[in-house]
């Protein structure tokens, strides 16, 4: 059941991209770039940075100042954001409202360690201090060939490791992707406005295409970074959890917000009837703390993936005691002495580590003291033991999630109609800020 959204495509490059539409012809792309900030700017020193939502009164802030460095530090990250009430379409206050945080797992496959510690986990913390949208993105699920009578099941499943791994609903707004369907509006609205180019740099597709063959590859797989960008861009957010290796994921969510602000956003949306100024939030990627990137057990240097062949590669959330003990006992090791991190001859050592302390909660020192002069054979039952003290209470509130369903339907339901209520008004801005007739 998934891996993260961001690890789902690869880019070949952070440049700026070179825009094809006739819009755009003879205007490079950092002139580009430097127009839409100065854009950004002058909205704001007139006060137009702020989105006004008059039929449900609480406004949207737009972009603030853009850039692609990433928060790395987040305790110190700004978490507020101030935002325009407008009541009866006059009257203008100023109100502290958290700032937003979007992440989202597929339903494929089994979730396992890597995707509890390197996303999960970190949405924990993130809920109680950020506004937060945690979603099943079926849609991308579907991008390559699928089980269609699994993948219902595949969604359900997801969303109650979600709630048994502590993401609360009160506080989180969780539900499937395809039951707001705002996401697909939007893509199709942003699939006008990027570039076949942008696309076509794009890794995975290109590797998969070469594998299969193109009457073997659908369309979907080609055009979900745009889906993806939708997926963001709906919520107006403010970051996008990302791990370190998978800042560039976010590159052309960036970049598309920037065309897209540009080609319709300022005066041009304003003619329209609109309140001009940027149509989207750019938003900037939210760095986990270090130390968050799990390996496969098999392979120290390869990151712990559901896609890997062997089972024995990774440890599944709901995997029982025995199998994670005998996952534990045959995973790879080596022949140096003693436990040590960062020793770059021993990634497999310092893998093991870093999940040891994770699972545990201690410090990187207080784990490399215990630690140093144990065998493999001691290390490996103390790391057991760990991962089965952690997993357990996780395991049994996942059984009593999936024994309700009635109240994992509510809580998806209620997840629902929150995104459809923030989602419903970017779209509908998309939709005028482009020109079209409004109902």
């Amino acid at each position: 059941m998934g891996r993260s959204l961001f690890s789902h495509f690869s880019m070949v490059t952070y440049s700026a991209p070179r825009f094809a539409s006739s819009t755009l012809r003879g205007l490079s792309s950092g002139k580009y770039l430097r127009r839409s900030q100065l854009i950004r700017q002058r909205n704001l020193q007139a006060g137009r940075d702020f989105r006004c939502l008059c039929s449900v009164a609480v406004s949207e802030p737009v972009n603030s100042e853009s850039s692609s460095s990433p928060v790395n530090c987040w305790a110190s990250t700004k978490i507020w954001r101030n935002v325009l009430l407008v009541v009866d379409g006059t009257k203008r206050h100023y109100l502290n409202l958290k700032k937003r945080i979007v992440s989202g797992v597929q339903p494929t496959g089994l979730i396992h360690l890597g995707n509890y510690l390197g996303a999960i986990k970190n949405w924990i913390r993130l809920q109680d201090t950020y506004e937060t949208f945690f979603f099943i993105v079926d849609l991308h699920a579907i991008t390559l060939p699928y089980d269609a009578q699994q993948l219902p099941r595949s969604t359900r499943d997801t969303a109650a490791i979600y709630l048994a791994c502590g993401v609360d609903p009160s506080k989180a707004s969780v539900f499937v992707q395809s039951h707001v369907r705002a996401h697909v509006e939007l893509m199709w609205l942003l699939s006008s406005a990027t570039p076949i180019g942008w696309l076509n740099r794009m890794i995975q597709f290109k590797e998969k295409s070469r594998k299969a063959g193109d009457e073997n590859v659908g369309v979907a797989l080609l055009t979900y970074p745009v889906l993806m960008a939708a997926d963001i861009l709906l919520y107006q957010s403010d970051f996008v959890p990302v791990g370190e290796d998978q800042k560039q994921h976010l590159e052309l969510t960036r970049e598309l917000a920037e065309r897209v602000n540009y080609l319709y956003g300022g005066r041009k949306w304003k003619k329209l009837g609109g309140r001009g100024g940027s149509i989207f939030k750019v938003p900037e990627p939210l760095i986990p703390p270090a130390g968050a990137r799990i390996m496969s057990l098999t392979d120290g240097l390869s990151k712990m993936s559901k896609s890997a062949p062997s089972d024995q590669s990774r440890i599944n959330l709901l995997d029982s005691k025995d199998v994670i003990a005998n996952k534990i006992k045959r995973c790879k090791t080596d022949s140096f002495p003693g436990m040590e991190f960062d020793n770059p001859e021993r990634p497999e050592c310092n893998n093991l580590l870093s999940i040891y302390q994770l699972v545990t909660g201690k410090t990187k020192q207080e784990v490399a003291e215990e630690c140093r002069d144990m065998n493999w054979g001691t290390f490996k039952l103390v790391l057991t033991d760990a991962l089965v003290d952690h997993l357990h209470p996780i395991q049994v509130r996942y059984e009593e999630i999936v024994s309700d369903a009635s109240y994992l339907d509510g809580v998806l339901a209620e997840g629902a109609r929150k995104a459809a209520d923030v989602a419903d008004v970017t779209v509908n801005n998309v939709y005028q800020a482009m020109g079209f007739l409004r109902r």
